[in-house]
Parts: structure tokens; C-alpha cells; sequence
């Protein structure tokens, strides 16, 4: 379906554990965490408040199977981190950017994501655990506060720190996404870990790699990888993780100290995890998601026809200004453009024909009324909505009700969406405001996915606060 514009409406429419012997590791190289002013707390917050603007900003792969795959990856290679790096406040979490740059980074206190073109351009799952082992040893040796300890005077205190934090430790295009959403006046100098972090971050990977049961050697191959990928344009992620010189001939040096009998594989499951990424279509570039505005990208792609993510059971509530507020599934996206704000999961919305649509969610906004008669407003809305959306008829008369404790209309409009092929299920409800506003609600899920999102619209509906 397309979204409603005034006058000119849119068109909404635990892996199998692999035995194995880690050979003693006596000769392995000692490594020191670098002074740091800061306590492991102030890493912790840190870290949370970057991870809100990151994911405030950055489009997350919402699929629970690529979802649970990394964080399996993720917690194994934790479990390896030697002790005097364990920091038990941590809490290590993995994240998917559905963006298709080889790009990584870590935040202090455990937060990691890992963006979905590095899983396609690792030739093995030890590649790709080879980059997530070398985050989490800037995290497990609180390379973020470090840099920031390094870097402080008066005039940078730890208040404003959160921001530069996030742009030393991602850096590059990813950098320039966030950077809106900060306030530092840190130089470009703080913005890349120094070549003595990364070669900590080398060896300290390589040594938790063998201890997961991974053959570290993947991690130098990966460096390999990442610059044969990544074109004349240059490596996204080396951009922020600057080459420290002789890199992998240093982890292959490490690597012959650790030695490890049956390392872990697992292709047919890596390979079944790239293969379901396929079905998902091209993934934007940073540089798409920053034409955007940082989360949306403007070109999306098409919504796929296949299955989309049922509504999570966990809410979140959004505010639209002074006017209304309301709960959502916290895994639907929150599109907004032309007066009105659209909730859509992962994979059913996007651009076609120029036109942005949606197949799955809910749309609210407001539209001026020619009438302060609320059936009559509402006929003019109905009519603008089936004009831009053809396929559309309408199902049912009015129904009478109440909308955040007024008078609301309901009417249920269906057709054959052009988009995925099938019946697309589209209800519209409507209240006058103090304004003379028509304030409007419509959701739409197509027939046979509508039971799935019927509980989600009630709750939604429900969870309503109109103020104006």
C-alpha cells in the first residue's frame, strides 16, 4: 500500500560443539591493557548511550535466524577471552547492520555490530569470527576509553566523551552517519585507533580465536579478504582499524603459537546463513543508508514478497510531538516523511516505480478536512486513499467506535496488492481533532499473514493517546 500524502496519496502497500585440543600456548605473546582513566562502569555507560544512537541511526538486520547465528558465534569467542580481561559488568552483545560495506566496530562495555557484508565476504565462518574475535579485544581491553583517556583535556570532559567514543571506534563514512547525533569537538586525530591498539587487537584475536577452537590463521586470511573485496574504493573497516604494518605476517606469527588440532568449520552452517542473506536482496551502502538521513535508506529496494517478520512481543513507545503517542513492536521500523510516520518490519517496505510502499504495518498521520462532519471527512480520505492505491475497493460501511477516547470511524478496505501478489487486508480508522484535522490510523498486512499482526494492530490501537 502506499502512504497517505495529502492531496497526492502514497502508495502503502547452539551449534553442534566440535571437539577439540588446544595445544599449550606458554609461548604465546604477553599483552598489556593500556592506562586507562576511566572504571569499567563508565565503559559500560559508555557504551549504551553510543549503542542507542548507533541504533537510533543505522538500519539493524531484524532475522532471527542470521540473529542468533552471530550471537552463538559471538558468545563462544567471549567465553575465550583470557581472564585478566574478563570484565564481568560487560555485557557482550552482537548486532547485524543490514548494510552491505565490510564494516565493523565495537563500543565499550560489549555492544558489537557487524555489518551484513562481512558475513558475504568471509569464505568461511572462521573469517568472519576472525573480525568479531578482533573487536571484542578492543573491547575486553577498553581500547574506546583508552583512546579517549589519551586524547582528554579540560575541555573534553567524560559527559562528551560518549559521542567521541563512537567516532574513534567507527570512523570513516559510518562516522559521518553518526556524528549528526553528537556533540564533540574532538579533532580527526581521535577518530582511528593508533597502530599499537591494532596490533593488540591483532594478536589479542588471534590468541581468543584458538582458545574458541578457531584456527587463528582466518583472521590474517581475512585482512586478505577484506582488501581484495573491497575494491580501488579501499576497505571500509580499515579505514578505522589502520594497518599497524607487517599485519599478517604478525598474526601469522601468533597463530604458530597457538596451535589448534580440529579447528571449528561449521560451512554447512555459514553457507546456509549466506544463502538465506541471498533471499533478502542487495543490501544498501553507508553511502545509500547517509543519502537517507542514516537509518532509511531512500532506496530500499523492493518489499519482498516472501515471509516478513512476525511482531515482536516487546513494545516501545513512540512520541509524535505534542500530538499523539503510541506503543509499537520494537522490531518494526519507524518510517516518517509527508506529515505522517509509518511501522513496517524488516523486508516490507521499500521504493517502486519512484513511489515509496509498504506491504505489512501501520500508518499515522493527520490530513486537513474540507467538513467538520466526521463521516463526511472520512469519505473524502477514503476516496483520496483508493485514488492513489487502484487495486483497493471498499469491503465494509462504517463502523462507529472510539479512537483514544473519541469518536472514530472504521471501514475496511482489500484488493489484490500488485507488490506481493495477494490480498492485502487494509484498515483505516479516523477521528476529528480540536483543529478540524482528520487524525487517521490504517493498518495493512496481506490475508494470510493478517492473523500474525491482528494482536499487534489491537495493541497498537489500544496503546493510543491522541492530545490534539
Amino acid at each position: 500500500m502506499q502512504a497517505v500524502e495529502r492531496q497526492k496519496p502514497f502508495i502503502v502497500a547452539l551449534t553442534l560443539i566440535v571437539a577439540l585440543v588446544v595445544a599449550p600456548v606458554g609461548a604465546q605473546t604477553r599483552i598489556s591493557a593500556p592506562s586507562n582513566r576511566y572504571s569499567t562502569r563508565d565503559d559500560v555507560r559508555l557504551g549504551q548511550e553510543a549503542a542507542r544512537e548507533v541504533e537510533r541511526q543505522l538500519p539493524l538486520l531484524r532475522d532471527e535466524l542470521v540473529q542468533d547465528y552471530i550471537e552463538r558465534v559471538g558468545q563462544r569467542l567471549v567465553a575465550a577471552i583470557p581472564p585478566e580481561f574478563q570484565h564481568p559488568e560487560f555485557r557482550y552483545n552482537f548486532k547485524v547492520v543490514n548494510a552491505r560495506d565490510i564494516n565493523a566496530f565495537a563500543l565499550p562495555g560489549g555492544p558489537l555490530y557487524i555489518n551484513r557484508g562481512v558475513i558475504e565476504a568471509a569464505r568461511s565462518e572462521g573469517e568472519m569470527a576472525g573480525v568479531m574475535a578482533h573487536e571484542i579485544s578492543h573491547i575486553a581491553l577498553r581500547h574506546g576509553t583508552a583512546q579517549a583517556t589519551k586524547a582528554q583535556s579540560a575541555k573534553f570532559q567524560l559527559p562528551a566523551i560518549a559521542g567521541a567514543v563512537l567516532g574513534a571506534i567507527i570512523g570513516g563514512g559510518l562516522g559521518d552517519i553518526i556524528a549528526g547525533g553528537t556533540q564533540t569537538g574532538l579533532g580527526l586525530y581521535f577518530l582511528k585507533y593508533s597502530r599499537e591498539y591494532e596490533t593488540q587487537a591483532d594478536v589479542l584475536g588471534a590468541q581468543i580465536m584458538a582458545r574458541a577452537g578457531y584456527d587463528p590463521r582466518d583472521l590474517a586470511n581475512m585482512f586478505r579478504t577484506i582488501e581484495r573485496e573491497s575494491g580501488r574504493g579501499g576497505p571500509e573497516w580499515l579505514s578505522s582499524h589502520p594497518n599497524p604494518g607487517n599485519r599478517y605476517e604478525r598474526i601469522e606469527r601468533e597463530a604458530a603459537m597457538l596451535r589448534v588440532s580440529n579447528p571449528i568449520r561449521n560451512a554447512e552452517e555459514f553457507e546456509r546463513i549466506k544463502a538465506h542473506l541471498i533471499t533478502m536482496g542487495r543490501a544498501p551502502s553507508m553511502a545509500e543508508i547517509q543519502r537517507g538521513g542514516g537509518r532509511y535508506p531512500q532506496d530500499s529496494g523492493r518489499p519482498r514478497a516472501g515471509r516478513v517478520e512476525p511482531p515482536s512481543s516487546n513494545y516501545r513507545t513512540y512520541t509524535g510531538g505534542t500530538l499523539f503517542s503510541v506503543s509499537v513492536p520494537d522490531n518494526w521500523r519507524e518510517l516518517s516523511g509527508n506529515g505522517a510516520v509509518i511501522f513496517a518490519p524488516d523486508g516490507a517496505y521499500g521504493q517502486v516505480q519512484g513511489q515509496f510502499v509498504f506491504t505489512h504495518g501501520v500508518q499515522i498521520g493527520t490530513v486537513r478536512a474540507s467538513s467538520s462532519d466526521l463521516r463526511r471527512a472520512t469519505d473524502e480520505f477514503i476516496a483520496s486513499l483508493v485514488q492513489g492505491n487502484a487495486y483497493l475497493t471498499e469491503r465494509s460501511g462504517y463502523q462507529r467506535g472510539y479512537l483514544s477516547g473519541r469518536e472514530a470511524l472504521r471501514t475496511r478496505l482489500s484488493g489484490q496488492s500488485y507488490i506481493t501478489g495477494r490480498t492485502e487486508v487494509v484498515d483505516v480508522y479516523t477521528a476529528l481533532l480540536n483543529n478540524g484535522d482528520l487524525f487517521y490510523l490504517i493498518t495493512v498486512a496481506p490475508d494470510n499473514d493478517y492473523s500474525a499482526f491482528q494482536t499487534a494492530f489491537r495493541n497498537v490501537l489500544r496503546s493510543l493517546r491522541i492530545n490534539g
